[in-house]
This record gives C-alpha cells, sequence and structure tokens, in this order.
C-alpha cells in the first residue's frame, strides 16, 4: 500500500489509516481479527483514544507482536498535566507497548498554555521527555482553532473532520498545515456515515495527496471496501457528479455523528435522532420503522432544554431544535411509510 510521510514527524503511514473508535462496539475476537487483517494488508497507521473505551486494549491484543512495524496515534482529553500524564500511561500499559508515536490532545474548547506548567501542553512535553510519546498533535471541530494550532508551530500535527463536502475553508486548512510542515490527518470522512459512496469520499481525499484520512472501521465489508479502493482506484471524473450531488444534499448544518454532545440527561439518541432526517433518505428505510426507533424518537419529547448538548457541539449547532426538527419529520414519514403499507397489504 502506498505510504504518506504524516508532515514533519517523517513517519511513513499508511494511505489508508484504520480509525479504531468503531471497535469499542464489537467483540474482542472480532476486533483483533479486523485489526489483524488491516495488518496483513499493508495498513500500518491506528488511530485511537483514551475515551474510546476499550479501543487500546484491542489494540493490544492484536497488534503487540507487530509494534515496531506499525504507528499509533491516541488521545487524551484530560484537562490537566496530572490527567494527561495518567492518560498517557494509562494507554501504554493497554496497548502494551513502551511508547506511543504520536499523541493528541483530543479537541479541547480552548488550546492550551503552551507556557503553562501545569497544563495539558506541558504534560505532553513531559511525556516526550520521557520517551512515552515520540510526537505531540492536537485533534479539533473547531476551524479557527485549528487554525490558530498551525500557526502556533507547537504541534507536529493535527487531526481535524475533512469530506468531499467540506467548505473551502476546511481545505485551507488542510493545505495550510501541510505549508506549516505539519501532518494533517483527516476523521470523519464520510461525515459520520451520511456520505453514501465511499467511492466519493476516497477521490477526494486522493486529490490531497498530504492528507492522511482515518477510516472508521466496524465490520470486515467496511475494511475491504476501503482497502479494494487502495488497490483498484476509482477514476475521479467518473465521482465528480455524485460529489457534487452530496454537497448539495447535505449542504448546511447537520448533525456529524460525533457523539460530544452526550451523555444526555433525558437519554436521548442524539447522534442518530438528530440526523434521522438525513438517515431516512439515505439509508434502508424499513430498519429506521421499528417499534424501536420510533420509541427512540419519541424520547425526544421528553427533552429537558437543559441545552448541555448544545453547548457541546463542536460545530455549534442548535441541538434542541434540529432534535425537534427531526421529530417532526420523522412522524410525518413514518405516518406515510405505515399508511402505504396498510394499503398495500389490502392491495
Amino acid at each position: 500500500m502506498d505510504k504518506i510521510r504524516l508532515g514533519r514527524t517523517g513517519l511513513m503511514v499508511s494511505a489508508c489509516g484504520f480509525g479504531a473508535l468503531p471497535i469499542q462496539r464489537i467483540p474482542l475476537k472480532d476486533a483483533a481479527y479486523l485489526l489483524r487483517k488491516a495488518y496483513d494488508h499493508g495498513i500500518n497507521y491506528f488511530d485511537t483514544a483514551n475515551a474510546y473505551s476499550d479501543s487500546e486494549e484491542k489494540i493490544g491484543a492484536a497488534l503487540a507482536d507487530v509494534r515496531g512495524k506499525i504507528v499509533i496515534s491516541t488521545k487524551s482529553g484530560g484537562k490537566d498535566y496530572k490527567t494527561v500524564l495518567e492518560h498517557i500511561q494509562l494507554s501504554l500499559k493497554r496497548m502494551k507497548t513502551d511508547y506511543i508515536d504520536l499523541i493528541q490532545l483530543h479537541n479541547p474548547a480552548t488550546l492550551p498554555d503552551p507556557d503553562d506548567p501545569n497544563g495539558t501542553y506541558a504534560a505532553c512535553v513531559e511525556a516526550k521527555k520521557r520517551g512515552y510519546v515520540r510526537f505531540i498533535g492536537i485533534t479539533n471541530h473547531g476551524r479557527e482553532r485549528g487554525r490558530t494550532a498551525v500557526l502556533s508551530g507547537r504541534y507536529d500535527t493535527l487531526q481535524f473532520p475533512l469530506t468531499c463536502i467540506a467548505p473551502q475553508e476546511d481545505v485551507d486548512l488542510a493545505c495550510l498545515a501541510h505549508e506549516r510542515g505539519m501532518g494533517f490527518i483527516a476523521m470523519k470522512g464520510m461525515a459520520g456515515g451520511l456520505i453514501a459512496h465511499a467511492e466519493a469520499a476516497f477521490v477526494f481525499m486522493k486529490k490531497y495527496p498530504f492528507v492522511v484520512p482515518i477510516w472508521g472501521v466496524q465490520r470486515e465489508s467496511e475494511l475491504d471496501q476501503f482497502l479494494e479502493l487502495e488497490k483498484n482506484p476509482p477514476r475521479s471524473e467518473d465521482w465528480a457528479a455524485e460529489i457534487e450531488k452530496e454537497r448539495r444534499e447535505l449542504s448546511g448544518n447537520f448533525c456529524h455523528g460525533c457523539g460530544y454532545c452526550q451523555p444526555c440527561a433525558a437519554g436521548i439518541e442524539i447522534q442518530t435522532a438528530a440526523r434521522m432526517s438525513l438517515l431516512l433518505r439515505r439509508a434502508p428505510v424499513p430498519p429506521l420503522m421499528s417499534e424501536k426507533t420510533n420509541a427512540m424518537m419519541m424520547r425526544i419529547e421528553e427533552c429537558l432544554h437543559c441545552d448541555a448538548c448544545k453547548s457541546r457541539c463542536p460545530y455549534g449547532l442548535d441541538t434542541p431544535q434540529l432534535l425537534a426538527d427531526n421529530l417532526a419529520d420523522y412522524k410525518s414519514f413514518r405516518a406515510g411509510w405505515l399508511a402505504a403499507q396498510a394499503e398495500g397489504t389490502k392491495a
């Protein structure tokens, strides 16, 4: 598989990175199989986080014996020096390694003060001195914070959402990072699963050969799809119209499914419910009409209007209003669908 130089780190990582957030949702045996298959087929870059429940343990179980042949990045969302160091030490233990290639500060709401000896950036510097980590990066969903991080010159990499429906400003940020010698790691390449065709997402990423995409993988079919795309890349001109279609349909504010709004005090599955209108028109409908899904959507009526989800949204969405709009659309859609099913039964 082709390799991409991860900016000034000099790390040569596979053009197809393995996003290990989704493997927290599957059993250890299945996760280990996917991770090992990815490695056996040329993927050498695996991205995870301290917060992804048992994702790090699964990487350790599957890949500890080939540690010297892979690149691992993880993240800490710690708010202070002590917590970040504790997270790093825990990550080392979980992944059965004595070093982390890239430690990333995980989506901070404000950039750390580099001169604060008790701050999170200082903790990363100390971890590097101790040999726990090799390079320091940052992840973010805020464009201005991302730009400030790039211009600071203090980080080796930036991980940021980038998709084929991204505004030009996001592409410009990726280019700026590259110009400044930073590695640029693209997350959310499938817009949280809303982009209908992986081919469209793939050809877009290939337009920027310095961008390292990390594709979230939970199923073998997903892994196989990206491996096949790397092996037999589609022609960009064949997918230009599809990319434009995706941009039109997904323009404006929509929930990216990142989950930073959680937990919800009312138990609403926000990252699914807030995208329901799009899912109804971009995914198989029958599963979305189940009683289980209906019950999930009806939880929106129990919203406490505490606005905690709104305050946590890295995209600045009015999440409660988005939930209300999606519920109204869902009720209307479901009523029409059930009526059509009943009519079909009569016929």
